[in-house]
């Protein structure tokens, strides 16, 4: 009886050269990318019609070109990332790496940390963001009306951070048209900065629109004593605390109490001893301190990615 003849497959086997030139033709649209005048992934996606969440190269009002990731997709697409947001040590108190706070240690005598939320500044590999903290010169160089921001598991690589996120929002008012346009300009009307004043001064709180996650799922990102003094659904800058601490944001959160140093990130150069960081007091129930008050540790170790939607360009 003769052999049965083995099993014939439809697919055709793909040769390593097929393979390699697949490669090389991504790699020639990706390198064509440099090509592209825009100032913004607005600009990108308008002029050029291109619709792939990725690295794109912008350029600045003063020529400068760097490459920064843009989402193409959510609510219209044209998102430009700008800044993250990420904390290497929570149990840090102001020391290196605590960019968005103070490297140089908890002193009341250097007010604004490092200054990197008003400054120009810039840091870090748009590829490397959720490794490590990251600021572009589109930070303050693009003028825009709205922002997004993603919460991203640290050290996820950026092909999957889109659907890695513990929470996505944006918002919808063009609230940054009233603020100069960018963050950089609204920290120069909130300076984070200690003793800048107390509770009651803290800056806008503007509504969120969720693109992953909700106003409850927020919420459970957080102890039950911060849940109990803020209320999801929002964006805070520039919150103070009791011993008059700014922080620069409040994700997903406007503070109804002053207890915010426990759910807001970034600051000034001084904080209560145990505060100090980019994640000022995130992780308050573990030094043995009144419980209830710490954050999930899937908030604390995820990065937070800024993104600007440029305004509308006239055409003449």
């Amino acid at each position: 009886m003769a052999a049965a003849c083995p099993p014939q497959h439809n697919r055709a086997t793909r040769s390593p050269q097929s393979l390699t030139r697949t490669n090389f033709a991504q790699l020639e649209k990706l390198r064509n990318r440099f090509n592209y005048v825009a100032s913004s992934c607005k600009d990108i996606r308008d002029r050029y019609d291109e619709q792939e969440d990725g690295l794109y190269y912008l350029t600045t009002a003063n020529g400068m070109v760097y490459q920064t990731f843009c989402d193409m997709t959510t609510a219209g697409g044209g998102w430009t990332l700008v800044a993250s947001i990420h904390e290497s040590s929570i149990s840090g108190r102001c020391t290196v790496g605590d960019r968005w706070s103070s490297q140089q240690g908890n002193d009341a005598n250097r007010p604004d940390g490092d200054g990197n939320w008003s400054n120009r500044n810039t840091f870090g590999t748009a590829e490397g963001t959720t490794s490590d903290d990251y600021k572009n010169p589109g930070y303050y160089d693009i003028s825009a009306k709205d922002m997004s921001v993603w919460h991203v598991p640290n050290n996820f690589p950026l092909e999957h951070w889109n659907l890695a996120s513990i929470l996505r929002y944006h918002t919808s008012n063009r609230f940054l048209s009233l603020y100069g346009g960018n963050l950089f300009e609204l920290f120069q009307q909130y300076p984070v900065r200690y003793n800048i004043g107390s509770c009651s001064n803290r800056g806008p709180a503007i509504p969120i629109v969720y693109d992953f996650g909700d106003e409850e799922s927020t919420r459970q990102f957080y102890g039950p004593k911060p849940r109990r003094e803020s209320e999801p659904g929002f964006i805070t800058f520039r919150p103070i605390n009791y011993e008059r601490a700014a922080m620069a944001i409040c994700s997903g959160l406007k503070p109804t109490g002053c207890n915010s140093e426990h759910y807001c990130i970034g600051g000034g150069g001084y904080f209560h001893p145990e505060q100090c960081g980019d994640f000022p007091s995130f992780d308050w129930d573990t030094l043995g301190n009144e419980q209830d008050w710490s954050a999930s540790k899937e908030m604390s170790e995820a990065a937070v990615l800024l993104f600007y939607r440029q305004k509308n360009k006239l055409h003449i």
